[in-house]
């Protein structure tokens, strides 16, 4: 579904990612693990066009995304969930939901979408007329989540959906996670949970300093010493 060829990107002099090779699979959940500033949030900004690359080719279900805008990449089927949640925080719950279908005319689909959200979090429901901004840290992140799902993408990008919230709120998304990946949207996740992020994946990629330097399937990374000891506090 997804692929990047030795993709680089640079922020001015900073060279970000470094000849990035990753491949998605459709319908697999595929983990993006490192330390901070390793280039994990870079390379899902360049999937959606916000980074532009310096070399490389980034594939989407057979057309190249090269030079295409991120509204554009968002009506092919590819959508994100920003680290750090980013909503609207003065437009009300229903209000943030509807704009993540801003691109979308299919009026009879959005209400499905909407109730399908709603489902998935039902307190968003009871909050619909509330504004972003008085949610918790928790709640917010269930907004920016079914904000981008508003959008029916076929690839979900997911940029850290555990960073700072509480353990129970933590379960509760990796468990809507599983769910939406159940119902068949390919996820590629960058989580610094590596241990959550890799139990819920097919496979999984370690990267440092902008270079992918491990990939393998999920199971077999969690066995790897290496990555125990580095991400998995073994």
């Amino acid at each position: 579904m997804l692929r990047l060829e030795e993709v680089h990107a640079h922020y001015g002099t900073i060279h970000a990612l470094r000849g990035v090779n990753l491949e998605v699979k459709e319908g697999q959940i595929v983990c993006l693990i490192g330390a901070n500033g390793a280039g994990k949030s870079s390379t899902l900004m360049a999937v959606s066009g916000l980074l532009r690359l310096s070399a490389g080719r980034i594939v989407f279900e057979g057309d190249d995304l090269i030079d295409i805008p991120s509204h554009s990449i968002v009506g092919r089927g590819i959508s994100q969930v920003p680290e750090g949640r980013r909503i609207f925080s003065k437009l009300t719950v229903l209000e943030n939901l509807e704009m993540g279908a801003y691109t979308r005319t299919d009026a009879d689909r959005i209400r499905q979408d909407l109730d399908r959200v709603f489902g998935l979090f039902p307190i968003l429901k009871e909050r619909r007329i509330q504004t972003g901004g008085t949610l918790s840290g928790g709640e917010q992140q269930m907004l920016a989540i079914g904000r981008a799902l508003m959008a029916r993408p076929r690839l979900l990008l997911m940029d850290e959906p555990s960073l700072g919230l509480a353990p129970k709120f933590v379960e509760t998304i990796f468990e809507v996670i599983r769910e939406i990946n159940a119902h068949g949207t390919t996820i590629l996740l960058v989580e610094q949970n590596a241990n959550m992020a890799l139990s819920i994946a097919t496979k999984g990629y370690v990267m440092e300093s902008g270079q992918i330097v491990l990939e393998d399937d999920a199971t077999s990374l969690m066995a790897n010493k290496d990555v125990q000891k580095a991400y998995l506090g073994g």
